[in-house]
């Protein structure tokens, strides 16, 4: 899978205070720091578990996910099933793929990776194709539509979407409103087959146009997209990222935004959600290096249930944890899993 996404070279594994507070919560999350061959009814947050604390899981039940691409180096060289099996014990429900091939492991059918998936009982909730490619024969949206949407019906997928920005035709507010307009198109063939076409941002997207520094090219893109047809997944890391980066208009105003804000304005235009975290480092040109969920300074407490409580309503969204680069992708994956299910809602 193609991705533009930078890194900051040192990338740390520390247990933060807030880390540590959020597994002391939860005896689940104990038993998710132990040993990888933890079972699954261990491993797992239930309804029962809260009671130990008066409080409910603030994630909702069965929709705690893993972007693949964190663990593409296992995908790779062990194949999907001993991954799928770990994912399992950890206490994850659903899956996003970045691929849907295994390297070493062999060739797999999508019809077997599908059944593959539900056997570990896992599901397969979304995937990332490239958006365009200079290549006519890229197996991307704009070159290869119907075979993405085929494929991603073969698999049983309910959302179909990519990480590639809205840049294919440059960063003028003209040139996004174009992006815009094919993924309408994507939208609506993925609609016909019952699928939601989304978008995942990095950055950049936060940043202002070329032609207008008074535009802000994630709010074109909002505009100029049928909300009935595209649907956007959050990076929450990277929307800090880009609150870091482009809260100023390259003339020198001041433009603050909360990543979160432009969820609570539209809530049900961002089914999904990537949850990844960062160390505050305003010396990093992107403000932040990437650490394992739970061990960074982004406030999951209060995003997570600003979003599944608003309006009073508990609304089920999908969240799935990522690391661009983990240095122990199995580890990353089972400390996230604690860190998320040992949080509860405040009373």
């Amino acid at each position: 899978m193609s991705r533009t996404t930078p890194h900051d070279p040192e990338l740390t594994h520390r247990l933060s205070r807030r880390g540590m507070l959020g597994v002391a919560a939860g005896a689940t999350a104990a038993a998710l720091l132990g040993a990888a061959a933890t079972p699954a009814s261990a491993a797992r947050t239930t309804a029962e578990d809260a009671t130990d604390t008066g409080r409910r899981p603030l994630l909702p039940p069965g929709r705690l996910g893993i972007q693949l691409y964190s663990l593409r180096d296992k995908v790779s060289t062990l194949g999907f099933a001993p991954v799928f099996a770990e994912l399992r014990k950890y206490g994850y429900d659903e899956i996003e793929f970045a691929g849907y091939t295994q390297g070493s492991a062999g060739p797999i059918t999508r019809p077997q990776l599908k059944r593959l998936a539900r056997n570990y009982g896992l599901n397969p909730i979304g995937s990332h194709v490239g958006y365009y490619s200079s290549d006519p024969n890229a197996y991307t949206f704009a070159q290869n539509l119907i075979k993405v949407l085929d494929d991603a019906e073969a698999l049983g997928l309910k959302h179909i979407g990519t990480a590639s920005g809205p840049f294919r035709h440059g960063t003028t507010v003209d040139a996004v409103k174009r992006a815009a307009e094919e993924f309408n198109t994507y939208g609506e063939a993925a609609k016909a087959r019952g699928m939601k076409f989304y978008q995942h941002n990095h950055s950049d997207e936060f940043s202002f146009a070329t032609d207008n520094p008074k535009a802000r090219l994630y709010d074109v893109l909002l505009a100029e997209t049928d909300p009935e047809l595209v649907y956007l997944e959050m990076d929450i890391f990277w929307g800090y990222v880009g609150q870091f980066r482009f809260s100023t208009r390259p003339d020198g105003t001041a433009a603050p935004f909360d990543p979160i804000d432009y969820v609570l304005k539209q809530p049900h235009r961002y089914p999904l959600f990537h949850v990844k975290d960062g160390v505050s480092d305003p010396s990093n040109q992107f403000g932040y290096r990437m650490v394992d969920v739970g061990d960074g300074d982004i406030d999951y407490q209060r995003f997570i249930s600003g979003v599944t409580r608003l309006k009073g309503e508990r609304l089920a969204h999908h969240w799935q944890t990522e690391f661009d680069n983990p240095t122990d992708s199995f580890s990353f994956a089972r400390r996230s899993s604690a860190y998320l299910h040992s949080l509860r809602e405040k009373s």
